[in-house]
């Protein structure tokens, strides 16, 4: 034996770091999970019920920004919540509803705000009676009406 055995020895070398790709089960598994995620949200929000009820919050807060006019806002409302109810329930179901019948209907359906004289006062307001508005409660019955629906 020499004494110089260990210079002898190949020179030490660690074995090469492991790259990112190909990925690992585990990511693949993850990256198909988003995508399926993904995929179903953008199903989930295309429903129609989904889109009709948007547009419907969308243009009830564009009427209570723009209607200055108790009268106007009455009769605007009340032609949103029909359009809404039209779309949503089926011109069966809504088109012969007029009155109590109408007011009645859509307390059924989730606007509870409308119950009792509230209703009345709104469909007064709309159609050229006397104006007692409750704005606040006209308001928020078409909005719960609409979250209520779909």
């Amino acid at each position: 034996m020499t004494p110089d055995w260990l210079a002898q020895l190949a020179p030490s070398h660690a074995p090469p770091a492991p790259g990112w790709w190909p990925l690992a089960p585990g990511w693949w598994g993850l990256a198909l999970l988003i995508g399926v995620a993904m995929v179903a949200v953008t199903v989930w929000q295309r429903r129609p019920q989904v889109r009709l009820r948007r547009a419907a919050l969308r243009e009830l807060d564009l009427l209570e920004a723009m209607a200055a006019d108790d009268a106007v806002l009455a009769r605007e409302l009340e032609h949103l919540v029909r359009r809404f109810a039209l779309a949503r329930f089926g011109r069966a179901a809504v088109a012969s509803l007029s009155g109590p019948g109408w007011i009645d209907y859509v307390v059924a359906h989730g606007g509870t705000a409308w119950s009792g004289a509230v209703g009345a006062k709104l469909l007064q307001a709309a159609y050229g009676g006397t104006l007692c508005a409750e704005r606040t409660r006209w308001l928020s019955g078409a909005r719960a009406f609409f979250k209520a629906a779909t």
